[in-house]
């Protein structure tokens, strides 16, 4: 009989075995850190500085320190140490700090809905930030990814606007794109939804002031796209 299970390498209890509880506990641990499983972050090269128990992480590229070695396994701080699990296809995980599921598909962890055998794929997402707005207009840090074709972007007013009437939303080229005399009062939103729009460079949103510039303020801005990922092989 195979001393672990075959899909998850649970381990197993040996007939005769005595302290069966040992055993059984590390099979137990090994199920808090791959079931439901939800991870802090993806892309980390190394270790965090602090990890809380049952802390847990998908290991990036070019791993260093402790971590070396294991890029893309799920990290699990137990114990005051690092284990590590093997993913297998199929696994999925939520990613707490980008706010979207993932998927393993046997080679690698994949942020797509949809997939083919060599790996072209078909992702949504959402990004955001809370932009401090100033003078006649400002851009986002976050931008439109290149290729990707935007469905919306959403804004909610976090704190009161000043110096202006109201505000636009879009891009440079075209900045009442998603939405125009928005609501300078916190707590004002709008769902800024448009036909499917491709863009084909790296494109921050604008907010541009109208009837005087910002002076103050805060903003939250969400850029809804998909992206086409070309195939890998």
């Amino acid at each position: 009989m195979s001393e672990t299970t075959q899909n998850l390498g649970l381990p197993m209890v040996a007939a005769a075995q005595a302290q069966k509880h040992v055993t059984i506990n590390e099979a137990f641990a090994a199920l808090d850190g791959i079931v439901q499983l939800s991870v802090i972050d993806t892309d980390l090269p190394s270790p965090p500085g602090s990890p809380a128990e049952g802390d847990r992480y998908i290991v990036g590229a070019s791993a260093t320190g402790d971590w070396a070695g294991q890029e893309g396994r799920v990290a699990v701080y137990d114990g005051g140490a690092w284990v590590f699990r093997l993913p297998r296809a199929g696994w999925r995980a939520w990613v707490l700090d980008e706010g979207r599921e993932i998927h393993h598909d046997g080679t690698g962890w994949l942020a797509a809905i949809a997939a083919s055998p060599s790996g072209a794929t078909v992702t949504f997402q959402v990004t955001e930030e809370e932009v401090t707005v100033s003078g006649a207009s400002v851009d986002t840090a976050i931008t439109i990814p290149d290729r990707a074709i935007v469905f919306a972007v959403s804004t909610r007013t976090t704190e009161a606007v000043t110096g202006a009437s109201s505000y636009d939303c879009g891009v440079a080229a075209e900045v009442g794109k998603f939405g125009g005399l928005l609501g300078i009062a916190a707590g004002s939103t709008n769902s800024g939804v448009v036909g499917p729009t491709a863009y084909f460079t790296a494109t921050p949103v604008r907010l541009t002031a109208n009837g005087g510039s910002f002076t103050g303020g805060k903003v939250r801005v969400a850029i809804h796209f998909m992206g086409c990922g070309v195939p890998a092989s």
